[in-house]
């Protein structure tokens, strides 16, 4: 299995200003060696990072923990691709052979700001020049307006991160972020992380019901198929609700239901593929 969603932190409150007290179990660094012991007791044998903050630091620092960590299999960085110097950044970033995309913080930002922008456009055509993933990070009510995103690049690979971040209520996933997941998934240079998912369970006591979380894979799953659709963790951040291994035990219950040539495209295949690991 490869973990293709993680983050690494240094953690100071000024960087991480989304991460409230309330969160105390985040407040902390997350680096390798917590990774790998987590990994380790999951038996998951790779892990991609992916960004948390939005500098060429937060880059930097991300492609010399994979250098020193076999591990660290892929890294998704951040670089600004509305500025006139993200040619230059993004070809620096391409030397690494462990650099494999770029992710902006677009949940919640106003359409204008970066779906809609041309310079952030053209911006996302020095990615597909360069063959580099765009991992789309939005909240479901943003479907919409990435799907128009997406099909100004038909050529870019997009990977949607944390399956739009619907809110896992129940008794169902709502038929409108169903719909819009599904509109989207018929671009085929669109794929799909199950990652993210643990955060956004709305129960009270804090259970994650695979019952209900097995519909929101199947619907993934129904959407992608199996060879666009990839698992995460959101590592550190899942440790709000639940721990490292109990959530790729739940990822392991859903997929013993399906055939080998499923569970090892969902396991490893499409992120391997995808991210040319």
């Amino acid at each position: 299995m490869i973990d293709a969603h993680h983050h690494f932190w240094k953690f100071e409150e000024a960087e991480f200003s989304w991460i409230t007290p309330e969160m105390a179990s985040l407040r902390r660094d997350f680096g390798p060696t917590d990774l790998q012991r987590e990994l380790v007791a999951a038996g998951v044998t790779g892990a991609v990072s992916v960004q948390s903050r939005t500098s060429l630091q937060e880059t930097e620092f991300l492609l010399k923990a994979a250098g020193a960590n076999d591990f660290i299999v892929g890294v998704v960085g951040w670089v600004d691709l509305k500025s006139p110097d993200a040619e230059d950044a993004l070809d620096r970033f391409k030397q690494d052979a462990r650099f494999k995309g770029v992710r902006e913080i677009c949940q919640g930002a106003p359409d204008e700001q970066f779906f809609t922008s041309n310079i952030f456009n053209e911006g996302v055509r020095q990615l597909t020049s360069r063959r580099l993933a765009y991992d789309l990070l939005i909240y479901a009510h943003q479907l919409p307006a990435a799907t128009a995103f997406v099909d100004r690049h038909p050529n870019q690979q997009f990977i949607l991160d944390h399956c739009a971040k619907p809110e896992i209520s129940g008794p169902q996933p709502a038929a409108e972020w169903r719909r819009e997941l599904t509109e989207l998934a018929r671009r085929p240079h669109v794929a799909c992380k199950l990652s993210g998912l643990a955060t956004e369970v709305r129960d009270p006591a804090g259970n994650l019901d695979l019952a209900l979380l097995r519909q929101y894979f199947e619907a993934a799953l129904d959407a992608f198929g199996p060879d666009r659709l990839m698992l995460g963790s959101d590592w550190p951040v899942l440790n709000c609700r639940t721990s490292y291994g109990a959530w790729f035990d739940l990822l392991r219950e859903w997929l013993a239901n399906y055939s080998d040539e499923v569970r090892d495209a969902v396991g490893a295949g499409t992120a391997t593929r995808l991210y040319s690991l």
